[in-house]
């Protein structure tokens, strides 16, 4: 049986939290909602300490944002923007239309089309999250969308100059300068000044991720991406330091950020915990892993394979690491988690950043119903049909006719009569359900 080593924060201490972003996200939406560009200035002002002319960036304000980023930053985020583009391009190929003859004269089929406009958040808060235009930007622009939008609150009172050059490199056609709840409310909903979107993309804190919860429906979103999860599968074949590291790594990220690690090996564990101590007193981020550590951080000794599955699958974590004598076994068994990443040669820093793939992923065990954002995400998979016989439309008639009196609806069966009347020459009277198909 799995044992608990380390205890993260309990599930209804969780759910208090959550209950009091929602009260706050939930009011700063309906001030959005009815106050438009004046309660984004207002909140921009309370959270940001930021009120410029416009939100949206001129093209000499982009051009000088791109000028005072570091050559070697520029050459970093396009090769990182290439591996990604990539990648979206090599997904893009595996959607096909189709229209196929599934009667004679009844032809059914389905279109790709992209969603118009998608407005794409990227965090800024304590880390300018740079790599997530490329995720967001660069993928819609792969997937067709016409008009992208991104937002990015300001660092130091100005558009933070890297993020507004992934932005622009990525391909979006607005830039905002703006954070938080407000920014997803103005381009979701729309204000005088900012045009609103069909679809929210992109990563965020709790309020962030409440509010894509919130404003879901009135526009469409990618998923619920909030705080960071990671989760690392090891085994003997590795060691505490490995562990340790590719836990805290993710951990940084945020005071609420789940690290979990879940391993058949008692020497393993403990050994990790110690690695772990060792590491925070020397990791610059310290300040933020630690508590994260401490609050949400958990260590699962299990009896056998088997039952490292079966915890990993329950935990259902954003980005799960396996480091294991087996991970393609992990990789062919587990089906709850928003990316792997196998083996002691990759990590999830190469997926935040660089590697291709996206790293805007579920969270809160989502993974169970869902994949993370890919170029699929911004494409709409629209059916038709036509009927091109009249033989083929009075047979569908007769069928349809005698289903939909099975349901009561006389309405719907007269659409699919007055087409056996008019193409299939019998005669049933109005509200009957059409004759049986003669076979012989």
């Amino acid at each position: 049986m799995a044992k608990h080593l380390k205890t993260a924060r309990s599930q209804e201490l969780r759910a208090e939290d959550d209950s009091k972003v929602r009260e706050v996200v939930e009011g700063i939406l309906n001030e959005v909602g009815k106050r438009g560009d004046d309660a984004v200035r207002e909140l921009s002002e309370k959270f940001d300490n930021y009120s410029p002319n416009s939100f949206l960036l001129s093209e000499a304000e982009i051009e000088e944002a791109i000028s005072k980023v570091a050559k070697q930053d520029l050459i970093d985020i396009k090769f990182a923007q290439a591996q990604v583009k990539n990648f979206a391009e090599h997904q893009k190929a595996s959607l096909s239309d189709i229209e196929v003859e599934t009667q004679p004269g009844v032809i059914l089929g389905h279109k790709n089309i992209p969603v118009n406009s998608v407005g794409c958040y990227v965090p800024g808060g304590k880390y300018p999250m740079v790599a997530s235009a490329h995720m967001s930007v660069v993928t819609a622009k792969v997937a067709g969308v016409k008009r992208v939008i991104a937002s990015a609150p300001p660092q130091g009172g100005a558009p933070h100059p890297a993020i507004v050059a992934a932005m622009h490199m990525g391909g979006a056609d607005e830039i905002c300068c703006l954070g938080g709840v407000q920014a997803v409310a103005a381009m979701a909903l729309g204000t005088a000044s900012i045009a609103s979107v069909d679809m929210l993309v992109g990563p965020g804190n709790a309020f962030v991720a409440e509010a894509k919860r919130q404003l879901y429906g009135r526009v469409g979103i990618d998923l619920f991406a909030g705080p960071t999860e990671t989760l690392v599968i090891a085994d003997d074949t590795v060691d505490a330091e490995m562990c340790a590291t590719d836990l805290l790594g993710q951990a940084e990220h945020g005071l609420n950020s789940p690290a979990v690690l879940i391993t058949n090996s008692e020497a393993l564990a403990q050994d990790t915990l110690t690695e772990i101590d060792r590491i925070l007193g020397i990791l610059p981020t310290a300040e933020i892993a630690k508590v994260a550590w401490q609050d949400y951080g958990e260590v699962i000794l299990c009896d056998s394979y088997d039952e490292m599955l079966e915890q990993a699958e329950f935990v259902a974590s954003e980005h799960v690491q396996v480091m294991t004598d087996r991970d393609d076994w992990f990789l062919d068994n587990m089906t709850n988690y928003g990316a792997l990443f196998l083996g002691q040669r990759t990590n999830v820093a190469y997926g935040d950043k660089v590697i291709g793939t996206n790293h805007t992923l579920p969270t809160k065990k989502a993974g169970r119903y869902t994949g993370g954002l890919w170029v699929g995400k911004f494409i709409k998979t629209h059916t038709y049909q036509k009927v091109t016989t009249d033989e083929a439309s009075a047979l569908m008639g007769e069928y349809c006719s005698r289903l939909c009196m099975l349901e009561g609806f006389v309405g719907h069966a007269e659409q699919a009569n007055i087409r056996v009347r008019r193409f299939g020459g019998r005669n049933v009277p109005y509200g009957e359900a059409a004759l049986a198909v003669d076979k012989s």
